[in-house]
């Protein structure tokens, strides 16, 4: 992750080594792309409770991480198309970080979403953009498993915007929703008082990860929108 002034986010590979706070706990990596999310090896058990409590609920879709905020803890969650029982499951890309979906959350509350649908009525070189995206998405998913039944995008891709979490999530994983750049615009700089988990977790030692094991690892709360 590098910040505005070049130099490197401080981070190091995973979580748990700087204490905080920081003022600027989440940036856009000009090096994200397809090739690097598809790169990123699914996560260990000790990872997994970590991203397990961050979203508040069991993760499911073998995850991977392929963005990380100031404290190295996931920002971003890429997960199977399908789930481990066969349930297709559309979204490729979640934000893991609590505070950024209630930032992002903000948004939605404030009616952003009908702005920026206003805008790609009006805007074909955004609706351009923005369709383009959408079909990189739906490629670089079902370059992960078999297509989804009706090949279905996300948050609304391609001609509606329909949940900024999505978009948010897509961009700081790939660089390549324009939609997903406003938002992460308009929710950072993002201060943080410290890690968002318990100090064991940081430490690696076991944890439980909820007790709804029949439901998707998904944001709760703020990211409740059906996000397909």
């Amino acid at each position: 992750m590098i910040p505005a002034d070049g130099g490197q986010h401080p981070v190091a590979g995973r979580a748990g080594e700087r204490a905080g706070p920081l003022e600027d706990a989440v940036r856009v990596d000009p090096a994200a792309s397809y090739g690097r999310a598809a790169a990123a090896e699914p996560i260990d058990d000790a990872e997994l409770a970590v991203l397990s409590a961050q979203l508040g609920r069991p993760a499911r879709g073998r995850p991977a991480v392929v963005h990380r905020c100031g404290f190295g803890l996931p920002t971003v969650a890429r997960v199977d198309p399908r789930l481990e029982d066969g349930t297709p499951f559309p979204t490729v890309f979640w934000l893991a970080c609590p505070l950024l979906r209630s930032q992002v959350g903000r948004l939605e509350a404030d009616h952003a979403m009908v702005g920026l649908n206003q805008r790609l009525e009006r805007e074909p070189e955004l609706a351009e953009a923005y369709a383009a995206g959408s079909q990189r998405y739906t490629s670089f998913r079902d370059a992960l498993g078999a297509p989804l039944p009706g090949n279905p995008s996300a948050g609304g891709m391609p001609g509606h915007i329909k949940c900024l979490h999505v978009h948010a999530a897509h961009h700081l994983a790939t660089g390549d929703n324009p939609v997903g750049a406003w938002t992460i615009r308009q929710a950072t700089p993002m201060a943080c008082p410290g890690p968002c988990v318990p100090e064991e977790l940081l430490r690696g030692e076991a944890a439980g990860t909820g007790d709804d094991p029949d439901r998707p690892g998904e944001p709760a709360a703020s990211n409740d929108l059906d996000p397909t």
